[in-house]
């Protein structure tokens, strides 16, 4: 009933999410765009978690509840191709070594 119908993605996307946030009374839409590093749990305690380098080149992570009420809708921007359920090595992992080959669509 909480949770909201989100697009299937999997780890290794990159993905763009829609935040409301109000500020002094006024809501607007903030996009959190990076790659979901990993999914867990399940019911209404499910998260995933996005990472995003910042523009000082400090890479962001934030947690992001499927039952999250700001989430306004999340988009998918490509898909990603990897060989793991959390891909948390990308933290260690600085320029083109850090990206993720993109996944071809299937027939």
């Amino acid at each position: 009933e909480f949770v909201k119908e989100l697009p299937d993605f999997n780890v290794g996307d990159t993905v763009k999410v829609h935040l409301k946030v109000v500020e002094g009374g006024k809501e607007r839409i903030q996009i959190f765009q990076g790659v979901v590093i990993s999914k867990r749990g399940s019911g209404l305690g499910k998260t995933f978690t996005v990472r995003k380098i910042a523009s000082n080149g400090i890479g962001v992570e934030r947690i992001f509840p499927y039952s999250c009420p700001s989430i306004e809708k999340v988009e998918i921007v490509r898909r990603g191709k990897v060989r793991r359920a959390k891909i948390y090595y990308l933290r260690g992992l600085r320029g083109k070594k850090a990206r993720i080959k993109e996944k071809r669509p299937t027939k």
